[in-house]
């Protein structure tokens, strides 16, 4: 049996339950329904809302530097401290909400295993009480946009016949549902995807109670099957970045792929351009 390549970076249910509580640890959970944290979550664990704190509606863009440093100091979280994500939907928005720590450099991030899914499954305790704590000074030191494609880039990429993936539903990806209906706010004119991409739905990487499938069946899912090289320069993309930041965590810290980027922008971004080229 293969190993992740960072197993480290992943942790148990139980492992959080033990640890929850210990100085320099703090449990973060981001859900795309963002009512799930209020009926009940993980004691001690932080809120983060992906649409009105991760993100700035006026421009379309993850919130910028001062904001996530200001964020993060009234969350009480500082640099140094071990974050543990979860959430909802197989982790997608805990991984976007790392993606987004690791573009500002914060060092120690992990993933529950599971989700909030397993957690409940295994009627592990939950609570309403919102944690207090103290206002800090989180100062950013890095910004690392190596993990993020911008639309320029991913056009030039497939273009090159780079290796890009299309982690949306296989129907999403031949154009014959535009997603508009459930998510109308995230729509596209056309329906399609981007020339030269490769269909790698991000839901073949998660088990049935929302862990991340083994080492073995990943490395046939993404290279026997979507050949893709641990040293190939991977785009990955979905509808607005959170499916695909599930993928880019599978390829960076499970595989160990050197040069994954999530291009964010996406389908909402692409399927609305003037003269951008697409495939059905």
């Amino acid at each position: 049996m293969a190993e992740y390549k960072n197993p480290e970076l992943l942790v148990s249910t139980d492992w959080v339950l033990e640890n929850k509580d210990k100085p320099g640890i703090k449990i973060v959970e981001s859900n795309e329904d963002i009512l799930l944290y209020d009926i009940g979550h993980i004691e001690g664990a932080i809120k983060l809302d992906w649409e009105t704190e991760l993100q700035d509606s006026l421009i379309r863009d993850y919130v910028n530097k001062e904001n996530f440093e200001k964020l993060m100091s009234s969350k009480g979280i500082s640099p140094e401290d071990t974050i543990v994500f979860y959430g909802d939907k197989s982790n997608w928005w805990a991984c976007y909400a790392l993606w987004t720590f690791k573009i500002y450099g914060h060092a120690k991030c992990l993933i529950m295993n599971g989700g909030r899914q397993k957690w409940v499954q295994e009627d592990k305790p939950v609570t309403r009480d919102v944690p207090a704590s103290e206002n800090t000074n989180y100062k950013v030191s890095d910004i690392n946009l190596n993990i993020r494609a911008f639309r320029e880039e991913v056009k030039e990429h497939s273009a090159a016949l780079g290796s890009l993936i299309d982690v949306r539903s296989p129907k999403e990806f031949s154009g014959e549902m535009l997603h508009m209906e459930a998510y109308p706010q995230e729509g596209a004119l056309r329906g399609g995807h981007i020339p030269n991409a490769k269909s790698v739905p991000w839901a073949t990487a998660a088990n049935e109670d929302g862990t991340f499938k083994s080492a073995d069946e990943l490395l046939e899912i993404y290279q026997g099957g979507a050949g893709l090289k641990p040293e190939d320069d991977v785009i990955a993309y979905c509808r607005i970045g959170e499916r695909s930041s599930h993928t880019w965590f599978v390829l960076t810290y499970l595989l160990g792929y050197k040069s994954v980027k999530n291009y964010d922008g996406s389908w909402t971004e692409w399927g609305n351009l003037v003269q951008a080229p697409i495939e059905k």
